[in-house]
C-alpha cells in the first residue's frame, strides 16, 4: 500500500503520525497480518483503526489522547520482523523493535517503556492464571509499574483499549482491572467499546 493510500485509511492527527507513514519500513508493517485468534482484523493497520476507536471512546484530557494515540500506531507495527524462534528470543520482541522505531521521533523515556511493555501485562496474568506463578506474576508487576512511573494510568488505558479489540480474551483485563488498586478504572463512553 502507498503512503496516500495509509493515510487516507488511518486519518493521522498529527505531524509525528503523518511522519511514521514515510517510513518504509513502517508501511511494511502495517500491511503485515491475516486473521488470527485475537486479531481476526488481519493486518496492522486494521488493528490501529480498533485501538483508535477505543481511544475515541475514553473520557480523557487531549495530550492522554495524543500519547494513547503514539503507542497505538507503532504497539503493533513490528511483528513481520519479530523472531518466532523456540526458545524465544525476547530482544527480537516486536514491541522491542517498536520502541527502537518510536526512539527516533519521541524522547520520552516512559512513553518508550509503554510501548515496549504494552503485552506485559497480558505475561503476568498468564504467569498467574495460566502457570500458577503467582509470586513471579507479581514481581513482574511491581517491575512493570516501576517502569512505567507515572505513566502508569496511561499504560492501563492502552491495555484495556488494546485489549477490548477483535475475539481477545478478556480475562487479562478485567484482572487488571479487579487486582490493581493503584489505577483509576475507567469506562468507555456509552459502557462498551467503539468497535
Amino acid at each position: 500500500m502507498t503512503t496516500q493510500q495509509l493515510t487516507h485509511l488511518l486519518q493521522p492527527e498529527t505531524a509525528l503520525e503523518a511522519r511514521f507513514l514515510e517510513s518504509e519500513e513502517f508501511r511494511e508493517g502495517l500491511v503485515w497480518g491475516l486473521p488470527r485468534y485475537g486479531h481476526p482484523e488481519g493486518t496492522i493497520w486494521r488493528h490501529i483503526i480498533e485501538v483508535n476507536q477505543n481511544i475515541d471512546a475514553l473520557p480523557v484530557d487531549p495530550d492522554t489522547r495524543r500519547k494513547l494515540r503514539i503507542v497505538c500506531w507503532v504497539h503493533d507495527t513490528f511483528k513481520h520482523v519479530e523472531d518466532r524462534g523456540n526458545p524465544r528470543d525476547w530482544s527480537k520482541h516486536h514491541s522491542v523493535y517498536a520502541r527502537q522505531f518510536l526512539s527516533r521521533y519521541v524522547d520520552d523515556p516512559l512513553l518508550l517503556n509503554v510501548v515496549e511493555l504494552h503485552d506485559e501485562a497480558y505475561y503476568c496474568w498468564r504467569l498467574a492464571h495460566l502457570f500458577g506463578q503467582y509470586a513471579e506474576s507479581e514481581r513482574r508487576m511491581d517491575h512493570l509499574r516501576e517502569q512505567v512511573g507515572d505513566y502508569w494510568q496511561l499504560y492501563y488505558l492502552f491495555f484495556k483499549c488494546d485489549t477490548c479489540t477483535g475475539d481477545k480474551n478478556p480475562a487479562p483485563l478485567i484482572w487488571f482491572e479487579e487486582h490493581v488498586d493503584d489505577i483509576e478504572v475507567v469506562e468507555f463512553v456509552g459502557g462498551e467499546a467503539a468497535i
